[in-house]
């Protein structure tokens, strides 16, 4: 700010340019002129001048241009002027674009500084920031577009100040995003670039464009552009999503829930023909493989890292991964990055691991993928950075994979080696005393995966015994690791060999037993520590002393002249503890220590620094202190812990003992309650069936007494007298309920009728309506004759209406007579209650009589229902044919009031102009002109008229 106070405070010492009088004026003219056309023509002279004269246009019309976008919001082309002008002024890649490579860096540095101070100045009041979210939001283009550019300018030069500002202002993140749904591709595509800056390092803003559906949007854009094969406008929208997902764990559960993974598939597919791809794929699938990353990257909480590596494996994802992985053609970096990213996609989670371990490359044989990858980190004509990276995906394998563990290691077992093809625990062998150095540190690290955290695998590997030559005898595989140390190899090689012996020997005191066992070792390593060597030594020299610890601490005093106080007293004699600590102390305080102790991948910048492996520095972190005391610990204290350590073991294995004794009552108790719901719910089904049971016998005991009140033929007299009045009584109640049934229908009929003197009475109203329309036009004439004779056809159907009305009514007046007849039947019941055996045969005809009235009845009321039926369906035909009466009736009404009011508008125009004329024929008489009234006019025409017929008759 210093150097524009200068400019600004005063002339300066030299003469000043010629465009400082002309942006002066300019300035003037914008802030005095009234015009808006004068105002427009100084803005667009302003912007192109503020290409060259950048300083000069920013101190002196920074406000000027301001208020302009404050005042002329009304016109479109200032507003775009302006826009421009305060981009080219606050703008740094302009400036960078002109510049040669030869100018200096000084230069550069004063150009960032020039557009950083401008930016602060612009937003030094926030009112600006605001205006400029509400011109972005302009459909012109000539405001949209240089509006987004001037606000990504801000963002790139003071990010987190605009950021604060946007966060600030009312719906000010919406407004932006609807940059991606403009139609034109400029805009959309300005409008990703924007949105790259201002999520930039934000979690807040992160969340508010995600939450503003912006996956769909980019994964939209991405698929419309050809995925891999798009252009640019898919790398910037690839760099918008790393934005958004990378270290936001919000956003990557949002991303996840949303069924987003599955939409990332059709990105990895490629065809057979993988060669000559094009720089911009190549840097686009390089992008979408570091966004599969983000989403599984070991950093995450492992709780989201395991729930997208499993979305992964289920949409197909880790199958299209694999299928580029074992692909020819692919371009390196690629092949590198979809290893890398292979890796993290299977790392902690066992069933990736186990579907990579069935994938096997096309070749003749088959042989597994797993088996392919270590040919290549072994084979040390291969790319550095390629074998880094099947370094780390053989790691990821291994991680938290006790299964893939075991399968490792027992290629390596005698019993399972197979001469025919070369397994990968051959490889490893291989590799670990090939005459290529990072051969070795490569396969001893991945060597020591297979037995992180696994003893009951390093007391395995003991097993393994090696061939090293003709007429040798063989020897173990930990042998000759400590044979190849004691030759004085490369450092890199004596640094994989001893990290894999830590992490071997590591909890493990068999192994502690048989390193000890060979004579040479221990003096070995007490020679290594105690020499005074270079700075390159110094690692080994750590390392050396961390093996010995690990051989004192896990020892469990099997062997008698290599007991811990006998070792401790060793070192005591011949190094010192206090230089056993400080060698021990070089690991942790080595560089190269913590850049492997921060992330699990192995990232080095050349082959010479490959020296720890991530898994490693948490053993040394781990077992650094505790040996550090055991080191100073006295042999009573020794004794105790060891009483201890055996009690702890005599604990640990009666939990052990308790807890199988727990695990295997928790089975009886779950074999029991499976035997419980299976014999409850045959229980419940049985008792279903006995409910079932009991309401059928129920039902039988009601029907058998049922039959027994109707049916029973007892020899008592009285008995067979109130059978027969029991059924009297049915009867009597059957003809009371047909009687009901006649009144209802009575109702209905009585009911239709009613409703159809209410038709008539309408249709008699429209006829008498359209009587007295009259005649105004032909063609209301023709509709309404057209309506008299629908309404003719509506009396015929009335009369057939009316007809089937009688013949229902004499069928009404039938039902009553039978009725009646039935009343008799049953008064001359009593009568024959006499005599038993003319009671049985009278109750039997009657029954008979009965039975057949009553299907008669039934019937009858079925052709009533019927004939019901059919009175609505004519009533209902006839109110539609009313309504369609009534509905020509008001068209016809409408029309007759339409052409009096024609009329009577013709009739006003008539007397307008007749009160005209008259006005004017006073008028011209008052001025002495002859003027004929209509009378005369007629008359002479009339009298014209008639010499023309004479003169024709006398010709």
């Amino acid at each position: 700010m210093n150097f524009l106070r200068g400019v600004m405070g005063g002339p300066s010492a030299g003469p000043q340019p010629s465009g400082a009088d002309t942006i002066q004026k300019l300035c003037d003219r914008v802030a005095s002129s009234t015009l808006l056309d004068d105002r427009r023509d100084a803005v667009r002279a302003l912007k192109s001048l503020s290409k060259k004269y950048r300083l000069e246009v920013g101190i002196q019309a920074m406000e000027h241009l301001i208020h302009v976008l404050q005042t002329d919001r009304s016109d479109s082309e200032i507003i775009g002027y302006a826009l421009d002008t305060l981009y080219n002024v606050i703008s740094n890649d302009l400036e960078e674009e002109e510049q040669d490579d030869s100018e200096e860096e000084n230069s550069a540095k004063q150009v960032d500084d020039l557009g950083s101070q401008f930016t602060e100045i612009f937003i030094k009041q926030q009112e600006n920031v605001t205006l400029l979210l509400t011109l972005v939001e302009e459909f012109d283009f000539h405001v949209r577009w240089p509006g987004v550019k001037l606000l990504t300018s801000l963002l790139k030069q003071q990010g987190p100040q605009v950021q604060q500002i946007i966060l600030v202002s009312p719906m000010g993140v919406s407004r932006l995003m609807d940059l991606l749904a403009d139609s034109r591709e400029v805009i959309r595509n300005d409008g990703v670039l924007l949105l790259q800056q201002l999520t930039k390092s934000n979690a807040a803003i992160q969340k508010i464009v995600a939450f503003e559906n912006a996956f769909e949007r980019l994964l939209d854009i991405i698929t419309e552009e050809g995925n891999s094969d798009g252009g640019i406008v898919v790398e910037d929208c690839l760099l918008l999503l790393q934005n958004l997902l990378k270290n936001n764990n919000s956003n990557q559960n949002f991303f996840k829930e949303g069924s987003y993974i599955q939409r990332m598939k059709p990105w990895f597919e490629v065809g057979d023909d993988n060669c000559g791809w094009s720089a911009q794929k190549v840097t686009n699938l390089h992008l979408m493989l570091q966004l599969v990353r983000v989403l599984v990257s070991p950093t995450n909480p492992p709780g989201a890292t395991s729930s997208c590596q499993k979305a992964m494996f289920h949409c197909g994802l880790l199958q299209q991964l694999c299928t580029i992985l074992m692909a020819t053609g692919v371009p390196a970096d690629i092949l590198t990055e979809t290893i890398n990213t292979v890796s993290e996609v299977i790392r902690g989670c066992q069933t990736n691991q186990d579907y990579f371990a069935s994938v096997n490359a096309p070749s003749n044989p088959p042989r597994p993928a797993i088996v392919v990858l270590l040919m290549s980190m072994v084979n040390e004509r291969q790319p550095f950075v390629l074998r880094c990276a099947v370094l780390y995906c053989f790691q990821c394998f291994l991680y938290k994979n006790q299964k893939g563990q075991g399968e490792i290691v027992s290629t390596l077992l005698p019993s399972t080696i197979d001469g025919n093809s070369v397994s990968a625990g051959q490889l490893l062998c291989g590799g670990l005393f090939s005459t290529d150095s990072l051969s070795n540190w490569c396969a001893a690290v991945a060597l020591a995966h297979a037995l992180q955290e696994n003893a009951t695998l390093k007391e395995q590997l003991l097993r393994v015994q090696l061939a090293t030559s003709i007429g040798n005898p063989p020897v173990s595989l930990l042998q000759q690791c400590t044979n190849i140390l004691s030759q004085g190899s490369k450092v890199q090689t004596r640094v994989g060999l001893l990290m894999l012996l830590c992490t071997w020997l590591s909890n493990c005191s068999i192994a502690v037993t048989h390193f000890l066992h060979n004579p040479a070792n221990v003096p070995f390593l007490t020679g290594q520590i105690a020499e005074n060597l270079g700075e390159e030594e110094q690692l080994v020299q750590g390392l050396c002393a961390l093996l010995l610890g690990i051989s004192i601490y896990y020892n469990d005093n099997s062997l008698e002249n290599y007991r811990k106080e006998k070792l401790k007293q060793l070192i005591e004699k011949r190094i010192g503890r206090e230089n056993f600590i400080e060698k021990l102390g070089f690991i942790s305080k080595h560089e190269l220590y913590s850049r492997a102790a921060q992330k699990p991948q192995p990232s080095f910048s050349s082959p010479d620094h490959m020296m720890f492996d991530h898994e490693f520095t948490k053993l040394v972190k781990e077992l650094e202190g505790v040996i550090s005391k055991a080191i100073y610990k006295s042999s009573e204290e020794d004794k105790k812990e060891e009483e201890v350590k055996k009690t702890l073991e005599q604990h640990d294995n009666i939990v052990t003992h308790y807890k199988k004794v727990i695990r295997e009552q928790d089975q009886e108790l779950e074999e029991l309650k499976q035997r419980i719901n299976t014999l409850t719910s045959q229980n419940e089904q049985l008792q279903a069936t006995v409910t079932q049971q009991v309401s059928q016998i129920q039902q039988h005991k009601d029907q058998y007494n049922l039959l027994k009140v109707q049916l029973g033929k007892d020899t008592q007299h009285h008995n067979s007298h109130s059978d027969t009045f029991q059924m009297n009584g049915i009867q009597t109640e059957e003809v009371s309920k047909l009687k009901e049934e006649l009144e209802e229908w009575k109702n209905k009929h009585e009911l239709l009728q009613g409703q159809l003197r209410e038709k008539d009475s309408v249709i008699e109203k429209l006829n008498s309506s359209q009587l007295e329309m009259g005649t105004t036009e032909q063609s209301s004439q023709t509709i309404k004759s057209g309506g008299l004779e629908h309404n003719s056809e509506l009396q015929k159907e009335l009369e057939m209406l009316r007809s089937q009305i009688q013949l229902q009514a004499a069928e009404i007046s039938k039902l009553q007579m039978e009725n009646q007849k039935l009343q008799v039947t049953n008064a001359t019941a009593d009568p024959v209650l006499g005599d038993s055996g003319a009671t049985a045969a009278t109750s039997s005809e009657l029954e008979a009589r009965l039975e057949q009235e009553i299907k008669e009845l039934k019937s009858e009321v079925k052709a009533l229902s019927e004939e019901k039926e059919s009175l609505k369906q004519h009533l209902d035909s006839s109110s539609s044919t009313v309504a369609i009466l009534q509905d020509e009736k008001s068209k016809l009404q409408r029309e007759v009031a339409e052409s009096k009011k024609e009329q009577d508008d013709l009739l006003v125009l008539l007397a307008d102009q007749d009160q005209k004329i008259s006005a004017l024929k006073i008028k011209l008489k008052d001025l002495g002109v002859p003027v004929e009234d209509e009378d005369d006019i007629e008359s002479g025409d009339q009298g014209d008229e008639d010499e023309d017929g004479d003169e024709e008759e006398q010709d």
